[in-house]
């Protein structure tokens, strides 16, 4: 009994230290799960093509990926809360600039301009939060920070019925939502982290070690970032309310959130390959049901909010079953390598995927948006089953467990992932 109250003491002490950080979070994810959807669907309603639509997603993540090569250097010339402070502003600033000055080529450098700031954003809490982090504890601050990032971005949804996306209201809502974000950090007593080293990107060698694990987070970048993009464009095309484009985005979210934990324990029992093509191929059919209710949707528009449950379901888990899949193939010593490998891989398959798909639904319409993402994950079925044919999966002994890792976000979450760091537990005990 006394062993269990220190140990929850420990717990509420380490989370009530990592508070400020978790809300500032908070602020930021409402901010982006608000601003990711209104972005795209106040474009369609000022009639961008599709192609300008899908290149708006294509400029954030691009800009995600350069700020997570450059964003260290300032965080070793002037400190996490500074560079914090600095991105968060900009960011707010980048969001303000989209009614004022409504512009398709505009928008594509204020969203480059959003995602670099944002990966600057995202290395900050993560750093702070792993600095905070013990062997002990690291895998219950990685599930708060899970918990936080997807609830965050749920409810980020539920504020676009609060005005009308026509106007300027919701964009200065979400400004607000990023100044926020940095009172929390800005009055922490909190240390700052001291820089971290970036690791190796082996691609050629993951290729080789885990082609199923490649597969999935470049499926995941193909397909997700498309629906991220393009998603509110297809439930504002069926004639739904901003309250409905709400509904349809915060199920989907939902739909992952709910299944992924109990999803991931199953795939530690089993070869995880036969889950990864269970939920891709459940991904397809979702794909082509909502492929079909574009054009039936006049008649069925109730279907819409359960398939978006259970699409999330089948999409959002792969990143992370993806993940774990690859590092049941490697050494724990290379565990970070790969990791930051793959997130690599899913960011610049993530630029493609939304220009890819707007190409595809500005020729064939809005609903062949999830005949795309169908088409995707098709491909990632019969490519696991292949694998699954070929070799031989690995044994109980080799297998990592399933931990559910935040699909945006920074290297630096990595080492949240208590995985990362039992290798050097398992040689300090054995010191």
């Amino acid at each position: 009994m006394g062993h269990a109250t220190a140990l929850t003491g420990r717990m509420a002490s380490q989370l009530y230290s990592i508070g400020a950080i978790l809300l500032s979070t908070a602020f930021l994810l409402l901010g982006n799960g608000l601003t990711n959807t209104l972005v795209p669907l106040r474009a369609h309603l000022e009639g961008f093509s599709q192609l300008e639509i899908g290149l708006l997603g294509s400029f954030y993540y691009g800009g995600f990926v350069v700020g997570c090569f450059l964003i260290p250097r300032f965080l070793s010339r002037v400190g996490h809360i500074r560079t914090f402070a600095v991105a968060a502003s900009l960011t707010g600033a980048t969001v303000l600039i989209h009614p004022i000055i409504v512009n398709p080529f505009v928008w594509l450098v204020v969203r480059a301009a959003f995602g670099f700031c944002a990966a600057g954003v995202y290395m900050v809490i993560e750093s702070w939060l792993n600095d905070r982090a013990t062997n002990e504890d690291r895998g219950r601050i990685l599930s708060a920070y899970v918990a936080v990032n997807l609830g965050s971005i749920m409810l980020g949804q539920w504020l676009l019925p609060v005005a009308s996306p026509r106007g300027s209201e919701l964009f200065s809502l979400a400004a607000v939502l990023y100044a926020l974000c940095v009172v929390p950090v800005g009055m922490t007593l909190l240390p700052q982290p001291a820089p971290q080293a970036a690791p190796k990107l082996r691609v050629r060698r993951m290729i080789e070690l885990s082609p199923v694990g490649m597969a999935g987070v470049t499926a995941v970048g193909l397909a997700n970032g498309a629906f991220w993009t393009l998603g509110p464009v297809y439930a504002i095309s069926l004639g739904f309310t901003t309250t409905g484009v709400a509904v349809f985005m915060s199920a989907f979210v939902l739909g992952g959130t709910l299944i992924q934990i109990p999803l991931g324990r199953v795939s530690d029992r089993l070869d995880r390959r036969w889950v990864i093509a269970g939920i891709s191929a459940a991904a397809a059919v979702g794909g082509v049901a909502l492929a079909l209710l574009h054009r039936w949707g006049a008649h069925v528009p109730w279907l819409l909010y359960p398939l978006a449950l259970f699409f999330g379901a089948a999409m959002l888990p792969l990143y992370s079953l993806s993940i774990a899949h690859a590092n049941d193939r490697i050494d724990r010593s290379e565990f970070l390598e790969a990791s930051a490998t793959l997130l690599m891989v899913n960011a610049l398959a993530s630029v493609a995927g939304p220009t890819l798909a707007a190409i595809v639904t500005a020729a064939t319409g809005m609903g062949s948006l999830f005949l795309y993402t169908a088409g995707v994950h098709t491909v990632m079925v019969v490519f696991t089953l292949s694998r699954i044919v070929a070799v031989r999966a690995p044994e109980g002994a080799e297998r990592e467990h399933f931990v559910a890792m935040p699909q945006q976000g920074s290297a630096n979450a990595l080492e949240l992932d208590p995985r990362s760091h039992e290798e050097e537990v398992g040689r300090s005990e054995a010191a």
